[in-house]
């Protein structure tokens, strides 16, 4: 078979392997807490690899390579941003926000956050819904359009026809079988995400010949400022810039598809578990594609958009099968982020907003959703196309100050007053939003920051003592 062929049949393989996980985790659901959290019982492997795979989107893979790619040796302060958000969220709010959603039985993240709220836990609930709705749009549109590049890239298929298919395939088995798809088809996919992490890297390493020698060949094909862990800057400004890069890890916390894998964990025996195997998990995939970025640079010709870099080093070093498996990889980093996404903004308007909790309809209500949420971001990615990196971390930033320093004020004490709740997540999410429509200073350490800490301000105020 020619490569085309080989790299198509492996695909087809493991779709068609998604999408029986989706009929088999349908027979799983039979609640509204079943699809939107496991009826609490997600174990140690899957609540760890799930989440991890599901934080991380087509911008680990594509986009943190394709940053290496550019930007050079300033790249690596990614690493400890990625890491430390991880470590963050597993050792010391996991643990915490598991004992809380259990005692309280929150379903959601926005639930748990409007809890004891009083007469402003509606309008709490509505705030956190439009944040997750406007967010995850631009999000999973950047995950379709990532899954279009990857398969315009190796197939004669357009963009469009990419673009569909690989919406057509998320709705399937997202549809079918809720939060046990998504987690049981994310685990899968975060596996091979660490396959790739660790295959190409070592590939790429063994081409060049060695550490060594990848070091003195990128002093030869990146820029002086390349070649500098502060990039083109200098002074007040380079730290301006490092203190941007690592405050990448402040998002974390406020990612509603992350959190609730810690949310539907059995126990704390699980917790303490899942520790290692999340953080081990992001330092191998952060690493490896890091290192992968910069071997790109050695190894290929100059190519016109970075985000392709990795596309076109594993085509140079690997033979049609293994290629088709790291292809699978990536386009399952793309997947296990939008069906995740979806899941998310499903339970946000028909969970939170509707209140339908107890109503027969509401699994009809939260796959609806899930349709609709689908087809607007299918058509952003079609009509709107964006830079992969950026918008993603642009909704990375805007949820992570909107619910962050909330959620982690909220597991510190009883409960946050619902006006300081409620402007909390105003001021964590619009403003960062506003920033964002600025042009952007040297590691966008505006738009991380200051709306974040504002927010965490507002809500240490009002917390119950």
């Amino acid at each position: 078979m020619d490569y085309t062929t080989t790299v198509l049949v492996t695909l087809i393989i493991y779709k068609i392997i998604l999408v029986g996980i989706g009929f088999y985790a349908n027979k799983k659901t039979t609640s509204t807490e079943d699809y939107f959290i496991g009826g609490r019982g997600l174990g140690p492997v899957v609540a760890a690899v799930s989440s991890a795979a599901s934080a991380s989107s087509a911008w680990t893979l594509l986009g943190m390579s394709g940053a290496a790619y550019a930007m050079g040796l300033s790249a690596i302060w990614i690493v400890p941003a990625v890491v430390g958000g991880y470590m963050f969220n597993w050792m010391w709010l996991a643990p915490r926000l598991q004992k809380k959603a259990d005692a309280e039985k929150s379903v959601t993240l926005t639930e748990l956050l409007a809890n004891g709220s009083d007469k402003l836990t509606k309008p709490i609930l509505w705030l956190c819904s439009l944040c997750i709705v406007v967010a995850f749009t631009f999000y999973i549109a950047a995950q379709f359009q990532a899954a279009g590049t990857t398969f315009a890239s190796t197939f004669d298929v357009s963009m469009e026809g990419s673009i569909l298919l690989g919406t057509t395939i998320i709705l399937i088995y997202t549809l079918l079988g809720g939060f046990w798809a998504v987690s049981i088809t994310d685990t899968l996919q975060g596996l091979l995400m660490v396959v790739a992490a660790l295959v190409l890297p070592i590939a790429a390493l063994f081409a060049i010949g060695g550490p060594s020698e990848l070091w003195q060949q990128m002093g030869t094909v990146f820029t002086e400022s390349q070649m500098s862990i502060t990039g083109e800057h200098s002074g007040i400004i380079a730290l301006a810039f490092v203190f941007g890069l690592v405050s990448i890890g402040l998002g974390n916390p406020g990612q509603p598809h992350v959190v609730n894998r810690m949310m539907a964990l059995r126990d704390e025996k699980s917790v303490k578990q899942a520790k290692l195997i999340a953080v081990g998990w992001a330092a191998i995939v952060i690493t490896g594609m890091l290192i992968v970025g910069w071997s790109a640079k050695v190894l290929i010709e100059p190519v016109m958009n970075s985000e392709q870099a990795l596309l076109d080093v594993t085509n140079q070093l690997f033979p049609p099968v293994v290629a088709g498996v790291i292809i699978a990889a990536i386009l399952s980093a793309i997947m296990s982020t939008a069906d995740s996404q979806l899941l998310v903004s499903a339970s946000a308007v028909s969970y939170d907003v509707a209140a339908n909790k107890n109503n027969k309809n509401s699994l009809l209500y939260s796959r609806l959703t899930v349709v609709i949420m689908c087809v607007i971001s299918m058509l952003i990615a079609l009509y709107a196309p964006d830079d992969i990196f950026s918008r993603v971390l642009f909704a990375w930033n805007a949820l992570g100050a909107a619910f962050g320093p909330l959620l982690i004020v909220k597991v510190m004490s009883k409960s946050v007053d619902g006006k300081y709740a409620f402007a909390a997540i105003f001021i964590g999410f619009f403003l960062s939003v506003i920033l964002s429509l600025f042009p952007s200073p040297p590691g966008d350490y505006l738009e991380r920051i200051v709306p974040f800490v504002l927010a965490f301000i507002i809500a240490w105020f009002g917390r119950n003592r």
